[in-house]
């Protein structure tokens, strides 16, 4: 397994290793122990699996109380996953970091509770499946729109973004509730 960190060093591209033969393959997506080596040691207590079709940008989310950690990756097609720094005095604070994962390369990226997540899809068809930290809480859940310009995220976006409309109506970066 390979564990790099990104740009934002707290955020980590995670490349299992991949054991393929005719059949087809195996990997380990998660193991306590090798990632708490690798600075990881958390306990999850929530498992999300979306699919979504191409052109969907779901988030940028983030919840006010007990922050969510995600392990995502995408078992299908492909998706830019984007994760920005909320965190109160961090040296990142309001920057973000972007990266591939697909049914394809197996990535994984790990986000620390602190930051807004959000995706695209950039396949047909994609599935994303991420382990959470905290229980999902729609009272704390907020936001932000995923076009701010003060982000200026360079979303890899080919046409129009499906949204919902909760994520139409996200706030600008200026306006987003800070986290304790």
């Amino acid at each position: 397994m390979q564990i790099t960190a990104t740009r934002i060093p707290d955020v980590k591209l995670i490349q299992p290793k991949v054991f393929e033969d005719s059949r087809g393959y195996f990997l380990e997506s998660w193991n306590a122990l090798v990632y708490a080596e690798a600075g990881i040691a958390v306990d999850f207590v929530q498992d999300n699996h979306s699919l979504s079709i191409r052109h969907t940008l779901r988030g940028l989310h983030y919840q006010l109380n007990k922050p969510q950690g995600k392990l995502v990756r995408c078992t299908r097609g492909e998706v830019f996953d984007v994760a920005v720094d909320l965190r109160p005095g961090s040296s990142t604070r309001c920057q973000w970091v972007g990266a591939y994962l697909s049914g394809d390369n197996n990535c994984q990226l790990w986000i620390p509770p602190g930051f807004a997540h959000g995706f695209l899809v950039l396949s047909d068809i994609a599935e994303i499946q991420y382990k959470c930290t905290e229980f999902y809480s729609p009272a704390s859940e907020q936001c932000i729109h995923w076009a701010d310009p003060t982000l200026a995220i360079l979303w890899p976006l080919g046409g129009e973004a499906l949204l919902s409309e909760k994520d139409a109506k996200g706030v600008p970066l200026a306006d987003a509730k800070p986290l304790g």
